[in-house]
């Protein structure tokens, strides 16, 4: 029947013909459609005001067509119908195909021939596009319009809201209102054409089936007379009854009409149920067809509510699919699902939507149409994509609001009021309705050997067993219900604290049991998401079987590739619902709720620990980037399960050699994206590194790995390849032109954001860049984290940046970022937030690094020698004892210690580790375990030694333990279970060991064990159960279960074996099937724990301080370092050697920063060796980059690099080197002697003086003025050095080397204005540097290092220096150096040239700098050269004469004085000196006329000794005349010195203050003669003759002078008597005679002088000297003993070489005479000579000290001054002499033994001394007594007593002489003896007489001997005086 055409633009604009000859389109086509945040598609603009736009968003009708590639709008042909049969006669036009769309696709086969494609809609569209892609542009966003805006459905399964009404539109096309005057009015007043439905069922009706089955024909009766009576919009159960049968009658004519009537019934929300309904007419009838499959079991329904209709209409549509289904069918299926799906208004959700999208799988997997796969392809994800975008995460403020509300309170509200106004209350409030069971025994779904089925696609909780068993499945709720659940803690519950709990274990909630939440109409779509994600992980993770994974084609390949890329997808799109707080998943069965994160991780993780290890590249590319969403997203809620696969999974395929150049590319290419995210880097590293729970350090060893890639070689091309494909183009394939359907490749699938990797893993070469490439972005990213501190510049560009980025991405519809959960990481340029977060603590991680370094470190020590490693643990702090307890602890808790280390340790014999044992023991727990279960747990902590002894005490402890911990065991003690333990380790061995060849039987393990219990046996079948355990399942480690893959063998056999086998590929399935278990097992373990509710420590740390990357960068360096100078080395590839460079860059970027000094070495100097300066032969272009590259690091890092300035430096100094080669100058090269010169090519040569490098190279010196204090003091240090080289390297060149010093000249320019304390730092670098060049022996470097030096302080003098600053005196002090250090006269004229320029051009601006200028004129008087001398002389008498005040004023008189002093001191030159000398004369008068010296008013100002006038200018005046006496060479400079000296104390002395005489005395008079007291002063002689001529002359004189000016001063100097005399005794007690003379008469001369001056006090102290004077040289050593020893000796006699010594004086203060050697010492013989020699100058001192005593004594001042107690006092010192001497003399035996030991060459005797001691003390004994003065008259009796007993002994030893014998004596005594006699004669009567007794008979005696004249003449006299005494005569 022929129907009115109605313009209806359907939901899916399919082609009517597959056209096969086209390819599938790629799945990116179809998801290319404008989509909005929520990835939702947008309406087109202009829609919304057709007649066919909806308010609530549903399907609009009759829309135009989209804008395709710039066309115009074109409007869509209006439809029609052919239901019931095709149009007789006029076949379709291809035209008319496209307006049909494919909707009502005709049961005859109409397609058009191949090769004409169907005519576009429009003449502007070209048909190329259509061969392209069986999708249009058009068709796709058509298609894709159909997923619009849900966010307002609000409606449970089917349900429309009450308030809906407000919200009804009109339906009916605008365009038809005129031809269509019928229209059925459903619900709420919608309405929908008639014809619509009546078409469908009037071809329902007129099929044969509509008149075999009864129950069908009356349903289409009934609907059609409803629908024709305009009734039955309110009934659509009734209405949709007959299409529903007419499924199930598997026609396909039928099928395709009620199908396609269906959906469109579904656009015009036909199934909206206002309210719940009571039970349908019937349930689901059995479905008609071949397989016979049941909807539902017999009593399914008995307590479940009646299915909505929608869950009806799911059910219908669903099971129209079998595999045998029509493709047409198949066609309208997927159609009428997505619409269903796809509906805003009519929602399906859990097992229902699990269906539909259940189905829809299985027709792109079963269907050999290549457009039904594309279509279901494409309909999949958009059914996915929608089922997600539909939920509002953090959508609505209210909802959020409320449940954190809702979440902190602990439970639950039914939230009505608190919702907006727009969401319907009704939907909320209501209870979860019911959902339809799936039907039981679809076969399709079952199918698990040939993949084919979407396995797991539905409502019930069928997770796969080996999830099952690991614990981790979640319970059962209801159809569908299937969450992971809240945790058990009664705390309140957040996002933060949710844990994975089962809900069996869980907590019971505080509200009643029968309270049931309501659940939201977003809580429903939430939990849909987590189903669908859900069963697509599950999907995934079914596993291949070896063909299909070589069949791209297979239907188990083609569904894995889908499921994982609809998972990608989804991660891709939806990531802000996975990991969003508020995304909770409700279980209905229970309170519990869970974050959609905690619920999907298990199934995730267990997805990618299956697929992650495959050997299809697609699967292994797919899984690779479901990983990097996850890392990048999802990282902060999946810590420890990123922690497991990295650290189990990607790292170690990085790391297998088995593992493809492909898997290893993919890889590298998502870390690559890892490294490009700082913010992930940096919480990888804090995370994992800084985490001692985590087993790996991650990062480490991610940047291990990926440098060790990059620079292992491979046996592959090294080389780049030729021509690679450019990664941009995907490669072209050729159209199918078959049925079979393609392979669904990943770059058929492409999702937003995916790496292309169609090109990578090509090459070894490729692997290796990329690697590299890698690592450079790790720096990169580590600098602009680490190096951009706060809001710098940098900053602002890098906002900036980042606005751009987001610009670019808008344009380009750019990837999707990925999202963490609080931040957005947008680019690389992005910092880290400007606030750290308070967590974020550096110090922390900082420690808890290096505690888990030291851990790692004590389990290497353990893992070597266990008690090494015990001690590391107790010295670190990990035990804090060495008790059992802490030891065991540590061993079992401490993961990587070796099992085999922990088993020798505790099994050895020694006290301490049994008791270690026994602990450990006791910590494991085996309560509740079976017994073989409780021995492989034991065995599981360590590995069990082989020694006998060990076994059977572990074994002893552990059936001690298992006995204790199980009260329910068949023993009745513990050595029975010991027995048994024993026995089954024996059986265990026996059982599994190859070389046991007779196992043991069952038997013989039961005969084994018999009677072990207390003399019983234990039960047999609990023997035979254990035997059979054993037998079955071998006691193993776990560690070596896993690493028992077997290596492949070797020999003739196994390579015949393997001969067409792929050895690769077997290995490292064998490897990766063995990672994914234990993969798998740590995630099992994982949930299991976390369901446990066991307290997690997986806190994830964000990241926000910049100084984590200092440890980062320490970890990783080395890495970086090989990493990036393997390939500099070995590449020549520009773009290889830019990314190198570019890491080094930023690697001496981030070591600057942060000052690593080892670090910044490293990679400034490898840098530096890749310039290749120093071996020009070899260099490349290469090597030219890495100059610039050091170069532009110099000019930005210059602040920071430190002691790697001289690696710069040394390449900038090469570099200049090489241009000069190359620019063909002659340079010279040390050490290259006979070597051919090696020229760079001329294009490096031309390069080498690019403007880049030219500019650089000069940057680095002109900038250097912005260099800081520290960094330029840096600099100057590496750039002398550098200079130096250069200059050394030069030899003698005549052209030296001196770029590196021109260039210290110009910083040292730029550098002038720096604060002077930074000047200082840097001239005491550049000054030592200018000392050591000047004085190179090469000249033309002296003279070219002065001229610089000139030029420098011309420039530094200009600025000015203020008073009392020495910037000037260090400045020019090179010049001194210089002139004292090279002895080339040229550089040292040159040096007096340069200061006579100074002197003219800046003698204003001098101020310290006179200092050093004298100092250099000083160096130049002592220069040997007269023109120096000369020249030198001749400044300084023009500045002494020009400039005197202007030195006086800047304080440099003392250095002028100085000078002119060492003038006066040159040997060489006595005309120079002479002049000096009266320069320095006439000094003073012009000194004391200058009013710079201030002298006049000196007394008046008490200053300070530094600012005393008198210290200042008259000190360094005399001190200068002082230095020449003591100095000069001259005999006559000396004597003019001395006098001048002299002259000028006596002229001006009176002037000075009597403090400065005492500075005078002290520092200047004084000292002259310190060479008497010691021989310190004796090394300024050269030679002992110019000692002996300066004593001899300039000290004799020298003291005859200073008594002189002591006598003239007197008054004023006579305060340093004391002084004066000490230094009279030194002179006197020397051995040299002369001096001692000098001395005695020097003393005697100031006595007689200041005779008359001298106080009795002055007196005493003089008498003092006389006694000390004495003392000193009394020979008492004439008295010693062992003298007198016979020595045995050949010598010459002492008295020879006294005898024979020279006429030299040196000086020899005499020891003191108390030296005694000790008794017990035998002396040797130059002992004893050395002793005599001073007896005889002690004989010869006393002897000279008599006479001057004498000499003074007989001086009638000297006796009239002195007081009698002082007289008497020095005449007891005589006394003492001559008693000395008497007694010597007397002594012959002495003498003669004296004599015999060669003491003298005659009879000592002490004669003289004798004789004159007497002498004396009798004159003045006798002037005394004769003295009239009363003081004299006093003392009259002391002097009798004295003088009495002498004069009796004299004449008692005179009388006693004999005349031919003595006549020596005798002459000696006779004038003593005479006038005694006179004396005595002198006496008053009353003395006379008394003493005449005594007398008398002596003066008799004397008459009996031979008499001199002189005696007979006092003997006359003294008998007269009898006579006369006696009265014998008288007088006359």
């Amino acid at each position: 029947m022929a129907t009115p055409d109605i313009a209806f633009a359907v939901s899916i604009p399919l082609p009517t013909s597959p056209a096969l000859e086209n390819p599938p389109p790629s799945i990116s086509a179809q998801i290319s459609a404008p989509i909005d945040v929520n990835g939702e598609v947008r309406p087109d603009s202009g829609d919304s005001e057709g007649p066919f736009s909806t308010q609530n968003g549903s399907v609009a009708v009759g829309r135009e067509a989209p804008y395709t590639n710039g066309e115009s709008p074109v409007q869509t042909v209006p439809e029609d119908n052919h239901h019931h049969e095709p149009h007789q006669g006029s076949p379709h036009s291809p035209s008319a195909e496209l307006a049909d769309d494919g909707v009502g696709t005709p049961a005859a086969d109409t397609r058009p021939l191949p090769g004409n494609p169907p005519t576009p809609p429009s003449k502007n569209h070209s048909p190329i596009g259509r061969r392209e892609s069986v999708f249009s542009q058009t068709d796709t966003q058509e298609t894709l319009r159909m997923s619009i805006d849900s966010s307002a459905g609000g409606y449970a399964n089917g349900y429309l809201p009450k308030n809906a009404s407000s919200a009804s539109v009109n339906l009916t096309p605008t365009s038809a209102t005129a031809s269509h005057k019928r229209a059925l009015t459903i619900s709420k007043g919608h309405t929908v054409s008639v014809v619509l439905i009546a078409s469908a069922l009037e071809t329902i009706a007129a099929s044969k089936e509509a008149k075999r089955s009864a129950p069908l024909k009356e349903s289409v009766q009934r609907a059609l007379d409803m629908v024709r009576a305009g009734e039955g919009g309110d009934r659509p159960r009734e209405i949709f009854e007959p299409l529903r049968l007419a499924c199930e009658t598997r026609n396909e004519k039928l099928m395709i009409a009620s199908l396609d009537c269906i959906s469109k019934l579904i656009s015009y929300s036909f199934f909206v149920e206002s309210t719940p309904v009571g039970p349908a007419p019937m349930s689901p009838p059995p479905s008609p067809g071949p397989s016979g499959r049941h909807s539902t079991s017999g009593g399914s329904h008995s307590n479940i509510p009646p299915p909505s209709l929608v869950d009806i209409v799911v059910h219908t549509i669903t099971s129209c699919h079998t595999e045998t289904t029509p493709e047409t069918v198949s066609l309208q299926i997927v159609k009428a699902l997505l619409a269903l799906v796809l509906s805003s208004t009519v929602l399906v959700h859990q097992s229902s939507l699990l269906k539909a999208v259940r189905t829809v799988y299985n027709v792109f997997l079963l269907s050999n149409d290549p457009v039904n796969q594309m279509v279901a392809q494409g309909g999949l994800a958009q059914m996915v994509n929608h089922v997600f975008a539909r939920c509002q995460v953090n959508g609505g403020s209210a909802r959020s609001s409320q449940r954190a509300k809702k979440s902190s309170s602990g439970g639950y509200t039914t939230p009505t009021s608190t919702r907006g106004p727009s969401t319907p209350s009704l939907s909320d409030s209501l209870p979860l309705p019911p959902f339809s069971p799936p039907p039981q025994g679809d076969r399709t779904f079952d199918q698990s050997e040939d993949g084919k089925v979407a396995e797991g696609i539905d409502g019930h909780n069928d997770t796969p067993s080996d999830i099952r068993s690991g614990g981790s499945t979640p319970p059962r709720g209801g159809d569908g219900d299937s969450v992971v659940t809240l945790t058990d803690d009664p705390q309140p519950v957040t996002p933060e604290t949710l844990d994975t709990k089962n809900a069996d274990e869980s907590m019971p909630e505080p509200h009643p049991e029968s309270w049931i939440r309501p659940m939201t109409t977003e809580d429903m779509f939430i939990k849909d998401a987590f189903l669908v994600f859900r069963a697509l992980c599950k999907l995934t993770m079914k596993p291949l079987n070896t063909e299909s994974e070589r069949d791209l084609k297979s239907h188990a390949m083609r569904s894995k590739l889908l499921s994982l890329h609809l998972v990608l997808t989804v991660l891709n799109s939806h990531m802000p619902l996975l990991v969003s707080p508020s995304a909770i998943i409700y279980s209905n069965s229970s309170h519990e709720a869970t974050p959609f994160v905690q619920a999907v991780n298990q199934y995730l993780c267990l997805s990618l620990s299956r697929n992650a290890v495959s050997p299809v590249p697609q699967v292994f590319e797919l899984s690779v980037e479901i990983f990097w969403r996850v890392l990048s997203g999802m990282r902060t809620k999946l810590k420890k399960e990123i922690e497991v696969l990295l650290h189990e999974i990607f790292i170690p395929i990085l790391e297998m050699k088995t593992a493809t150049l492909k898997q290893k590319a993919v890889i590298l290419a998502m870390l690559h994206r890892l490294c490009q995210d700082p913010q992930a880097l940096v919480e990888i590293y804090l995370n994992y590194d800084c985490d001692s729970q985590a087993v790996d350090n991650i990062y480490e060893r991610l940047m291990n790995v990926i440098s060790k890639i990059g620079t292992t070689q491979s046996a592959t091309s090294q080389h780049k390849p030729s021509d690679p494909t450019s990664p941009s183009l995907a490669p072209t394939h050729k159209p199918h032109h078959n049925a079979v359907p393609p392979s669904l490749s990943t770059t058929a699938l492409a999702v937003p954001g995916s790496l292309d990797t169609s090109t990578m893993g090509l090459t070894d070469y490729q692997l290796r860049k990329q690697s590299l490439e890698c690592l450079v972005a790790v720096l990169k990213s580590l600098v602009s984290w680490g190096t951009t501190t706060g809001k710098t510049v940098m900053d602002s560009a890098a906002d900036a940046t980042v606005r751009s980025n987001l610009s670019e991405d808008a344009k380009t519809g750019g990837n999707t970022p990925n999202m963490s959960t609080d931040r957005l990481s947008l680019s690389a340029d992005v910092p880290r937030q400007p606030s750290p977060d308070p967590v974020d603590d550096p110090s922390k991680f900082e420690s808890a690094r290096q505690k888990k370094t030291a851990l790692l470190e004590g389990i290497k020590k353990f893992n070597s020698s266990p008690k090494a490693g015990i001690q590391f643990f107790l010295n670190t702090g990990f035990i804090s004892s060495r008790s059992p307890q802490e030891i065991a602890k540590l061993l079992l808790s401490t993961d990587g210690l070796s099992k085999a280390v922990i088993g020798e340790y505790l099994g050895e014999g020694h006290e301490d580790n049994i008791a270690t044992m026994h602990a450990f023991v006791d910590m494991l727990e085996f309560g509740g375990l079976p017994f073989v279960d409780a021995l492989r747990t034991f065995l599981q902590a360590f590995r069990l030694p082989g020694e006998s002894q060990k076994v059977e005490r572990f074994m002893e402890k552990f059936a001690e333990r298992y006995f204790t911990s199980n009260t329910q065991t068949p023993f009745s003690s513990a050595s029975a279970a010991f027995i048994l333990a024993y026995s089954t380790m024996m059986l265990n061995t026996d059982a599994h060991n190859p070389q046991v060849k007779n196992r043991m039987t069952k038997t013989d393990f039961i005969r084994n064990v018999r009677g072990i219990n207390d003399g019983g046996d234990l039960p047999e079948d609990f023997l035979t159960a254990v035997y059979n355990e054993i037998v079955s399942n071998e006691i193993r480690m776990k560690d070596e279960v896993e690493a028992s893959v077997t290596a492949p063998g070797t020999g003739l056999a196994s390579a015949l074996a393997n001969v067409g086998r792929d050895l690769q590929r077997e290995a490292y399935l064998m490897h990766s099937s063995g990672m994914a278990n234990k993969t798998e097992a740590l995630f099992k373990t994982m949930m299991r724990s976390q369901r446990k509710g066991s307290k997690s420590s997986d806190q994830f740390f964000s990241a926000s301080h910049a100084v984590h990357v200092k440890p980062m960068f320490e970890a990783g360096w080395m890495p970086f370092l090989a990493g990036l100078s393997g390939p500099l080395q070995e590449s020549d590839d520009l773009e290889i050697v830019d990314l190198c460079l570019d890491g080094f860059k930023s690697a001496i970027h981030i070591v600057c920063f942060f000052d690593m000094e080892l670090e910044r070495n490293a990679f400034v100097t490898t840098l530096a060796k890749f310039t290749f300066l120093n071996n020009l032969g070899e260099m490349k272009t290469k090597n030219m980059e890495a100059i610039k590259t050091l170069l532009d690091v110099a000019v930005t890092e210059g602040n920071y690099l430190k002691s790697s300035w001289h690696e710069v430096l040394t390449c900038v100094s090469q570099l200049e080197h090489m241009q000069l080669i190359s620019g063909g100058v002659d340079v010279p090269e040390s050490g290259r002697k006979g070597r051919p010169r090696v020229v760079p090519t001329e294009e490096l040569a031309n390069e080498s003086r690019s403007t880049h490098i030219t500019v650089a190279a000069d940057m680095i010196f002109s900038l250097s003025h912005y260099l800081s204090g520290a960094a330029i003091v840096e600099f100057v240090q590496a750039l002398c050095d550098v200079s130096w080289e250069e200059i050394q390297s030069s030899g003698l060149s005549q052209h030296p080397r001196l770029f590196s010093l021109q260039k210290l000249v110009e910083i040292s320019y730029y550098n002038m204005n720096r604060m002077r304390l930074e000047w200082l730092s840097l001239w005491e670098i550049l000054g030592q540097h200018f000392n050591q060049v000047c004085c190179h022996n090469n000249p033309h470097v002296g003279f070219f290092a002065l001229d610089s030096l000139r030029q420098l302080a011309m420039r530094f003098l200009e600025k000015e220096e203020l008073a009392h600053f020495n910037f000037q005196k260090d400045f020019l002090k090179p010049f001194e150096y210089t002139m004292i250090h090279n002895a080339n006269p040229d550089v040292r004229d040159m040096v007096l040239q340069c200061l006579q320029q100074m002197i003219q051009a800046r003698v204003q601006n001098l101020r310290s700098g006179w200092r050093t200028l004298f100092g250099v004129l000083s160096a130049a008087s002592k220069v040997l050269t007269e023109r120096i001398a000369n020249s030198a002389f001749e400044i300084v008498t023009r500045l002494n004469k020009d400039h005197f005040a202007a030195i006086v004023h800047h304080g440099s008189f003392a250095d002028l004085t100085v000078c002119i002093t060492d003038f006066c001191k040159v040997s060489k030159y006595q005309k120079i000196s002479l002049l000096a000398i009266g320069m320095l004369r006439g000094v003073i008068p012009v000194m004391l006329e200058c009013p710079g010296c201030s002298l006049a008013n000196h007394a008046k100002v008490q200053k300070s000794p530094t600012d005393d006038p008198m210290i200042k200018f008259w000190y360094p005046v005399l001190f200068g005349f002082y230095d020449i006496i003591m100095n000069a060479e001259d005999l006559e400079v000396r004597r003019l010195a001395l006098d001048s000296l002299f002259t000028t104390l006596k002229t001006y002395g009176s002037t000075y203050p009597v403090e400065f005489w005492d500075t005078v005395c002290q520092e200047l008079l004084f000292p002259i003669f310190a060479v008497l007291k010691s021989s310190q002063d004796l090394s300024r002689f050269s030679t002992q003759e110019d000692m002996s001529v300066w004593l001899s002359t300039t000290m004799i004189q020298a003291l005859r002078d200073l008594i002189d000016l002591y006598t003239f001063y007197f008054d004023t100097l006579e305060r340093f008597l004391d002084g004066l005399l000490d230094l009279l005794c030194v002179c006197i007690c020397q051995e040299n005679d002369t001096l001692a003379r000098i001395g005695t008469s020097c003393f005697q001369q100031l006595l007689e002088n200041n005779v008359k001056k001298l106080s009795p006090a002055r007196w005493e102290r003089i008498t003092a000297t006389f006694v000390k004077l004495f003392r000193t040289t009394t020979p008492h050593q004439l008295f010693d003993e062992s003298l007198r020893v016979e020595i045995d000796s050949n010598s010459p006699d002492l008295s020879d070489a006294i005898d024979n010594k020279g006429q030299t004086i040196v000086p020899a203060p005499l020891s003191p005479s108390v030296d005694q050697p000790k008794p017990d010492t035998k002396m040797s013989l130059n002992d004893r000579r050395r002793i005599f020699k001073q007896i005889i100058v002690k004989c010869v001192l006393q002897l000279l000290l008599i006479e001057t005593m004498n000499d003074l004594l007989r001086n009638d001042d000297v006796y009239a001054t002195i007081p009698p107690e002082h007289l008497l006092r020095l005449m007891g010192v005589l006394d003492h002499s001559y008693q000395f001497a008497r007694a010597f003399n007397e002594d012959k035996d002495l003498r003669t033994g004296l004599w015999k030991v060669g003491f003298m060459k005659h009879l000592p005797n002490l004669l003289k001394q004798e004789s004159s001691s007497a002498a004396t003390l009798v004159h003045v004994l006798l002037r005394m007594y004769y003295d009239t003065r009363s003081e004299h008259q006093a003392a009259r009796p002391q002097i009798a007593d004295r003088l009495l007993p002498l004069e009796l002994g004299v004449l008692q030893d005179y009388n006693k002489l004999r005349l031919d014998t003595q006549a020596k004596n005798i002459a000696a005594w006779t004038p003593v003896v005479a006038e005694i006699l006179e004396g005595f004669c002198k006496f008053d009567e009353k003395s006379f007489t008394r003493y005449l007794p005594a007398i008398y008979p002596l003066a008799t005696e004397l008459l009996s001997r031979e008499m001199a004249p002189e005696i007979r003449e006092s003997v006359k006299s003294y008998f007269l005086r009898v006579g006369y005494t006696q009265r014998i005569i008288e007088r006359s």
